[in-house]
């Protein structure tokens, strides 16, 4: 993937070239669950690489100076601070065990040289926090009912516009989302937008609901459009339609015809995570086996690549994968019975500027860069 236009923008046939950078942590056997990473995000610069893992661990990682004399070295990332962010907890008045696992990193604007980030652990309201208020928050969103027996959906993921402090998103597990604007009231029990793509009747099924919950989603950089990501795809919604996404891509389409087994091995509430490109024009996402799936917004195309210790070769391509749903299998694909559903990438990020990528492979951090630099 060219580097024209910032963020690995694509350019003619070069589209979607990859190469390997570095890989952080050890050898995939005997994880440990406290040592699964659990997030990954930039900073705005792109300077800094934070982690989050199901342990409450938050570790940060600094590029370092790019090394002229090393050839096309351009700068490694490399540990800078380590914290514990969550303690696992108990709420005895509900009698509810809260985890330590780090489910969001976000990262604030840089105001001066000191770099400050948010780490977060909820599911039924979402809070606004003033910085310089430690002790109380602000309810914006609170869908929790007087009955707990009554609860119908949670919320899954949120985001701020990028450029209108007083608008965001939240996205539900029945596959809804609300854009808002708190400029209309405190309590942002009403929303302003309702986005919602209508099912096909002829299509629904037992696993319909599951798989239509949104597991992400994400504002472009532009602030037009929004992402989310579902079980089997990634739709990309213009802010003015509301009533159907302007593009749907779909991420392992062949696992359709398994849902059943993926229901019974609890794959199928995996929460896949979604990122866009600097520009714009590309978005990246994973799947099984320590697949990730990479769509071209301008060209159309897309790509399969893996993320493996076995690849991971200083400067190594990254060859595209292609999975067999059925037939007669070709030399260079893997059947759909042979993928590792206990290998899975949630978790991807995308520099803000460069064609550098950052992929979560369960305690695993692999970084890759565009080839043709």
């Amino acid at each position: 993937m060219a580097g024209a236009g910032g963020g690995g923008c694509p350019a003619g046939g070069n589209d979607f070239q990859w190469c390997f950078s570095q890989v952080k942590g050890a050898v995939d056997e005997d994880v440990a669950e406290a040592d699964i990473i659990s997030t990954v995000e930039f900073n705005y610069s792109g300077d800094l690489l934070a982690t989050g893992d199901k342990g409450g661990r938050v570790v940060i990682f600094q590029r370092e100076q790019e090394n002229k004399g090393r050839g096309h070295s351009r700068g490694e990332y490399n540990v800078y601070s380590t914290f514990q962010s969550h303690e696992p907890e108990f709420d005895y008045l509900k009698s509810l065990e809260i985890e330590e696992k780090i489910n969001k990193i976000r990262w604030l604007p840089q105001q001066n040289a000191a770099h400050f980030l948010l780490s977060t652990n909820d599911d039924l309201r979402i809070n606004l926090w003033h910085l310089e208020i430690t002790d109380r928050s602000f309810n914006i969103v609170d869908i929790k009912p007087a009955n707990m027996e009554e609860l119908t959906e949670v919320i899954t993921a949120a985001e701020f516009h990028p450029h209108q402090c007083n608008v965001f998103v939240y996205s539900s597990s029945k596959g809804t989302i609300r854009l808002c604007d708190m400029r209309s009231s405190a309590l942002c029990d009403r929303h302003a937008k309702f986005f919602e793509e209508p099912e096909d009747p002829s299509s629904r099924s037992f696993f319909s609901e599951i798989i239509s919950s949104i597991s992400d989603v994400k504002f472009s950089h532009s602030g037009r459009y929004m992402m989310t990501r579902d079980y089997l795809s990634v739709k990309v919604w213009d802010l003015n339609m509301e009533g159907r996404p302007v593009e749907t891509h779909q991420v392992h389409e062949y696992l359709r015809s398994k849902l059943c087994s993926l229901y019974e091995n609890d794959c199928i509430f995996d929460k896949f995570e979604c990122c866009w490109n600097g520009s714009d024009s590309a978005i990246m996402t994973g799947s099984y086996n320590n697949f990730f799936r990479m769509f071209d917004r301008n060209t159309r195309r897309d790509v399969t690549l893996e993320a493996s210790r076995e690849n991971s070769k200083p400067r190594a391509s990254l060859k595209p994968r292609k999975v067999c749903a059925g037939g007669k299998r070709k030399k260079d694909e893997i059947s759909v019975d042979s993928l590792d559903f206990n290998k899975k990438i949630l978790h991807t990020a995308w520099h803000p500027v460069e064609s550098i990528i950052a992929v979560a492979a369960t305690n695993n951090l692999y970084i890759f860069q565009d080839k043709i630099n």
